[in-house]
């Protein structure tokens, strides 16, 4: 008898849950400023935003440089730089 009343309840709940279900809004304010807060944030962290407007060249580097940096770029992701091993650092030299 007892198993049959906690059916019963379950049973009531889930009517009374799925009832319910179908009286919640669609929260149309939430679904209307949907993104606004990434947008806001990007516009936060951005420095200038009329730079692409700017046609001038960057001032203080020269195109050897810029080549050579671009190149080090470049090269830092074909060929990284060989992991250092932390227990090797110091030994066998000696300061002293």
């Amino acid at each position: 008898m007892n198993t049959i009343f906690t059916r019963l309840r379950v049973g009531i709940c889930a009517v009374a849950a799925m009832t319910l279900g179908g009286c919640l809004s669609s929260t149309p304010h939430w679904d209307a400023t949907f993104g606004d807060s990434v947008t806001q944030l990007r516009a936060m962290q951005t420095l200038n935003p009329d730079a692409s407007a700017n046609r001038d060249a960057v001032a203080g580097v020269d195109g050897k440089s810029a080549v050579s940096a671009q190149t080090s770029y470049g090269k830092s992701f074909s060929a990284p730089q060989s992991p250092v091993n932390m227990f090797t650092i110091g030994v066998g030299s000696s300061q002293y």
